[in-house]
């Protein structure tokens, strides 16, 4: 997806995915943008975080995803300015070149969705989830995923059903865009 350079990145998660070695490994689920940022995969300086939040016992991503220039959202801040606003500055951001767009179900409050290894109290609404993504139409999106859905987690389902709704968002995005361009 970057063989044309690096891709701007729109990343909704609790936690930035910007650690470095874990337990002796630099591949873990709590790395992969930092090794993207390494090997020019994805522009630093065009991607967003949104919806960061949680215990950690380091600021190791934080400060990384600071540092390489990236603009985390912390949720607090996407509470105080809303989803309006905050769709806008991520559409700020990311400009207008190819984008990215990663959703980990823990952005989401273990409230509507708590089937997932790592959730963080504070987060999204289920509607708000929605509307974020929704917000993003008409970007030049180049892909997407859906990360961090464990049913076994979340015996009612809900958390399965949450995440399937936004992955048929987000592939009505890119399906949009691609009919967008082939006129």
């Amino acid at each position: 997806m970057a063989a044309d350079g690096p891709v701007g990145l729109i990343h909704i998660d609790a936690h930035t995915d910007t650690w470095d070695e874990f337990q002796g490994s630099k591949f873990h689920h709590g790395g992969p943008f930092r090794l993207a940022c390494e090997e020019g995969l994805i522009d630093p300086k065009r991607t967003v975080q949104i919806g960061i939040r949680g215990a950690q016992n380091t600021t190791q991503g934080w400060d990384y995803s600071a540092a390489s220039g990236m603009r985390v959202m912390f949720m607090e801040e996407v509470d105080a300015l809303g989803i309006e606003a905050t769709i806008a500055e991520a559409r700020r951001v990311v400009g207008n070149g190819p984008v990215y767009l990663s959703f980990d179900i823990d952005s989401i409050d273990p409230a509507f969705a708590p089937g997932t290894g790592t959730p963080e109290v504070g987060g999204l609404t289920s509607l708000q989830a929605l509307q974020l993504v929704r917000g993003f139409r008409g970007l030049p999106l180049i892909g997407a995923d859906v990360v961090e859905v464990s049913p076994p987690f979340d015996p009612s389902g809900n958390t399965a059903l949450l995440g399937a709704t936004i992955m048929y968002e987000l592939l009505c995005l890119i399906a949009e865009q691609v009919g967008s361009e082939e006129g």
